[in-house]
């Protein structure tokens, strides 16, 4: 099994910066993709930003230019850089991992709330 473990969440005001970190440990046997998912309230999770152990990226529309995605294959670390944060960017962030032969298992991080004041 994977534990996922995140941190870098917070409050900030709309135009601010802030970095997401998840560490992957446990027993892993490959890591085909990390990346970021968020889900707002009343609102179902959404795919935010990933990266393939290849270096491939994947942005959503919504924050293409804003936000980057970055790894540390040797920490089995993925980050989250977010800039010119919107009020609309508020939700709770989960971490995912996806490691395996195959299509692999799904690993989630208990989820980092992150909040942007106007």
């Amino acid at each position: 099994q994977v534990k996922l473990e995140e941190s870098g969440g917070g409050l900030v005001q709309a135009g601010g910066s802030l970095r997401l970190s998840c560490a992957a440990s446990g027993s892993i046997f490959s890591i085909n993709s990390m990346g970021w998912f968020r889900q707002a309230p009343g609102k179902q999770r959404e795919l935010v930003a990933a990266i393939t152990s290849g270096g491939s990226t994947n942005f959503a529309d919504s924050v293409k230019g804003r936000f980057t995605i970055s790894r540390d294959n040797a920490k089995n670390t993925v980050y989250l850089q977010m800039n010119s944060l919107k009020p609309e960017d508020t939700a709770v962030y989960y971490c995912n991992c996806n490691a395996g032969f195959a299509f692999g298992i799904n690993y989630w991080g208990q989820g980092t709330q992150v909040t942007v004041s106007s």
